[in-house]
């Protein structure tokens, strides 16, 4: 019996301090903002090798993760509160993700032309490098040319993903979701988004950042350092950006897959919290709401032909 009731005491314990960590890191983040906003030269100056560790340590700390939740919490309270200023909050979300997706879309046009660009060099001059540019143009092996290709397609993944997502373009299997009545939709999505879609791109956001920062500098950093350590280590840090492709000529800039890869996350954070926002607002305002200023694409007259053509 006492070693129930020891047992039930060391859990309530354990639950309080837990609860107690939580607030404190809460309160802690209104002064780190602060004190971030207001001292830029500690993490933004990057002639200064110790600002530069500064800014790989923060970039995925639990200082900035309270942050980002905190500013969640006081939007979303204030949203609750006034609903015009959530309203406001979800249009300018999906606008971002809208107009991101739009201008990343030609870069599927771009790697369309480039590629014809290289088939004819090859054929008809049968050259083994292309330039680019005037006065001093840009020249690469065509090889590189032809990798570079992934770049404009990682592109379009990248920012269309949150744009293919407002538009309501993703593939989804539900076969619960379906039937369920409209108020049971919009808490499913509600409780999808806050229990897969933020914690997903904020655990993937942990790894990518510091996979992107080993390929840009040396002494690689680790997620494991404290910050004590890091500056430590900035005393020999300098960069060491990655330039070294798959083949002996091939493309030179992978680190730029690796900024994407974070980009795409913070990406998919942000209409997580945008498709949270809307499915409250929905769910509040009844099925008269759904769909409240969407700004959908619409399909040209004749073009319906096409989601249906048979080959």
């Amino acid at each position: 019996m006492e070693e129930n009731t020891s047992g039930g005491m060391g859990a309530l314990e354990a639950i309080g301090s837990g609860i107690w960590w939580l607030i404190q890191n809460i309160g802690l983040s209104f002064y780190n903002l602060v004190y971030a906003v207001t001292h830029p030269a500690l993490w933004l100056d990057w002639s200064d090798k110790e600002a530069i560790m500064r800014f790989v340590y923060y970039g995925g700390s639990r200082e900035l993760f309270f942050v980002v939740f905190t500013t969640f919490l006081v939007l979303t309270a204030i949203g609750l509160w006034k609903n015009n200023v959530m309203w406001a909050m979800v249009r300018g979300l999906e606008g971002f993700a809208n107009t991101a997706g739009r201008i990343a879309a030609w870069a599927g046009l771009l790697m369309v032309l480039q590629q014809v660009v290289i088939i004819f060099i090859q054929r008809v001059f049968a050259r083994p490098d292309m330039s680019f540019g005037f006065g001093v143009p840009l020249t690469f092996d065509m090889s590189w040319w032809s990798e570079e290709l992934k770049l404009y397609n990682a592109i379009v993944v990248v920012f269309c993903l949150a744009w293919t997502f407002v538009q309501g373009g993703h593939v989804r299997v539900d076969l619960l979701y379906s039937p369920a009545r409209y108020h049971t939709k919009k808490v499913i999505d509600m409780v999808g988004s806050l229990i897969f879609m933020l914690p997903m791109a904020t655990l993937i956001w942990l790894y990518a950042w510091f996979f992107l920062w080993r390929h840009l500098i040396v002494p690689n950093p680790s997620a494991s350092e404290s910050l004590d350590r890091l500056l430590n280590k900035s005393r020999a840090l300098r960069w060491n950006v990655e330039t070294i492709g798959f083949s002996p000529n091939g493309f030179t800039a992978y680190f730029l897959f690796k900024i994407l890869i974070v980009i795409v996350c913070g990406m998919i954070f942000l209409q997580g919290v945008s498709f949270f926002w809307r499915s409250y607002l929905e769910w509040k305002e009844g099925p008269e709401s759904e769909g409240k200023y969407h700004d959908r694409d619409v399909v040209e007259t004749g073009e319906e032909a096409y989601d249906h053509a048979e080959f």
